[in-house]
């Protein structure tokens, strides 16, 4: 298409040429009679001027788009290992090829991009290219004068996912501040607290270029806004379209968050199923919270139009109603009334019951301004998993903070919080009679105090029918367990926070549990979920039968 352009171009220049050149070849002595043909001549010479005119800016155009092409194609990329630094921030990182914002007229909408080719590459700061995923979170940050969100936003993120699904899943932080300094700090950060969600892909963290703001001291007050919150809504819808744009072939949805949210456990697998369950229907966005822009989840395909709609108005209106201009021009007819209106536009953004998304910033990244958003329909947060455990006496050496007792989670009442743990620390579960039981879990830290986990920390069983963990060990598991002390045997670690597993039948029945920790903690610890199964007579027979047939 490009190549057909240009030599169409050509031809109209040469024709403009040839025009010219024949003009100037008539002869001047044509007398009163060779006035209406050069007043024909003329106009043809006008119109050929602006057929010039017209040319030379289609070819201008063309070049352009040419050498931003060759430009991208022939870029060279770091070393994967190139550790983060602020010198390393303006780099592009070792992605799987050099991307560019594409959107067609967004040199109309912030001309000012002409003038540098690099303007729309995005800074790649830490990623690995992860793409073809379900959905992408994309999560805008910046400095705040008091408090930063984002690390607790992650761990709420992270919290409740399992292993596959955060093979499906992309975290996109995107730090939108032109200070490469503080872009490195920010990637130190998620690096050091993420290291491995960082290494798989999961976690990416981008900033744009240099270029990418226009000048804001140009921007006129409007709705009675102050020119500081005129800058700050501007701003931020050009932040929402450049990770919109980011994001547009990295999975099937996108949801736009923002930098201080926590989110339900198990938010992810509800808002798959009822995007999927919504899949054939119509509409343009789905919501997941009603606060402002926090939840709202895009088919990716929608992203380039939504992003271009944005840009075109980015200095006239806040994001959130350009979001519901959207839908007034998809949808609204002008002549029918309000009701019918909001009525079409109820049909493109299909709510979700309750909110998975609760604002908790007190400190908007408005300076100055204060947040008081809360989601009434979030409800109350789940801070632990209760279950119905076997009977037993409870003993620990852990402190546990205020009610938070080990006896009150056991029971499924509350979590059990202790205060920080240090090496040969244990809680024990010692049962009233000897249990069969087939599997374990214990989850640490919960949705609001993630970070509190236990780590280097064993679970440990002592079978009742061994005169020594010895000789348990002799009937062929010594290659799977270790001996610990007093008759207990290794079964299992916490591994992220989280200890579960099975119970070999070659131990059962055991008399006791215990966790035990082996190095001190730099956090305090807390169980949100305590499972040890009690395996009847008739479960076992049922098992046995099973796996003999």
């Amino acid at each position: 298409m490009r190549l057909y352009s240009f030599r169409f171009g050509c031809l109209l220049v040469f024709a403009c040429i040839a025009s010219v050149t024949w003009i100037k070849s008539i002869p001047s002595d044509g007398g009163p009679s060779a006035l209406p043909d050069l007043q024909t001549l003329y106009e043809r010479l006008v119109v050929a001027e602006e057929l010039g005119g017209q040319v030379s800016s289609h070819l201008s155009s063309i070049l352009e788009q040419l050498r931003n092409i060759s430009k991208a194609a022939n870029v060279t990329h770091p070393d994967d290992n190139t550790t983060m630094s602020a010198e390393t921030i303006g780099r592009q990182a070792d992605y799987l090829g050099q991307q560019t914002l594409l959107q067609p007229n967004i040199y109309i909408y912030m001309p000012h991009l002409r003038q540098h080719p690099d303007s729309l590459q995005p800074n790649i700061v830490l990623g690995q290219g992860r793409h073809g995923v379900s959905m992408v979170l994309g999560i805008p940050t910046v400095k705040r004068e008091k408090q930063s969100y984002l690390v607790s936003t992650l761990r709420s993120l992270l919290y409740s996912l399992t292993s596959l699904q955060q093979q499906d899943l992309l975290i996109i932080v995107f730090v939108a501040e032109m200070d490469s300094g503080y872009v490195g700090s920010i990637a130190e950060t998620v690096r050091k607290n993420f290291p491995k969600e960082v290494r798989s892909g999961l976690l990416e963290v981008v900033s744009p270029s240099q270029y990418y703001y226009p000048n804001f001291t140009s921007l006129r007050e409007t709705f009675g806004d102050s020119k500081d919150r005129v800058k700050w809504r501007t701003k931020q819808n050009l932040d929402f379209s450049f990770l919109m744009l980011y994001a547009q072939d990295k999975g099937t949805y996108y949801v736009q968050l923002e930098d201080d949210v926590v989110a339900k456990a198990g938010y992810f697998n509800d808002m798959k199923t009822f995007a999927t369950q919504e899949h054939s229907k119509q509409w343009l966005y789905l919501e997941f919270s009603q606060l402002g822009f926090i939840g709202k989840m895009f088919r990716a395909r929608d992203l380039p139009m939504i992003a271009e709609f944005f840009l075109m108005f980015h200095r006239d209106k806040p994001i959130d109603w350009l979001l519901d201009h959207i839908l007034w021009v998809k949808v609204c007819n002008p002549e029918k009334d309000a009701k019918n209106c909001n009525e079409q536009k109820a049909l493109q953004k299909r709510r979700y019951k309750p909110s998975l998304f609760q604002h908790v910033g007190l400190h908007s990244s408005l300076p100055g301004k204060l947040q008081h958003l809360k989601d009434k329909d979030f409800g109350k947060q789940s801070l632990f998993q209760a279950h119905n455990n076997p009977s037993a006496e409870l003993s620990s050496s852990l402190k546990h903070y205020q009610q938070h007792s080990l006896d009150k989670a056991y029971k499924g009442e509350d979590f059990f919080w202790a205060i920080t743990p240090v090496q040969d620390d244990y809680i024990l579960f010692n049962f009233t009679q000897p249990i069969y039981s087939s599997r374990y879990v214990f989850r640490s830290g919960n949705i609001e105090t993630s970070g509190d986990k236990f780590h280097n920390t064993t679970v440990e069983v002592l079978p009742s029918n061994a005169s020594s963990s010895q000789d348990r060990l002799g009937t062929g598991l010594s290659s799977s367990y270790k001996e610990s002390d007093k008759g207990f045997i290794i079964i299992g670690a916490f591994k992220d926070g989280v200890a579960e597993g099975e119970i070999e039948e070659g131990m059962q029945p055991i008399s006791a549990l215990r966790l035990v920790v082996h190095s001190d903690a730099d956090v305090w610890a807390l169980l949100s979920e305590i499972l040890i199964t009690e395996d009847t007579e008739d479960h076992r027979e049922e098992e046995t039968t099973r796996a003999a047939s």
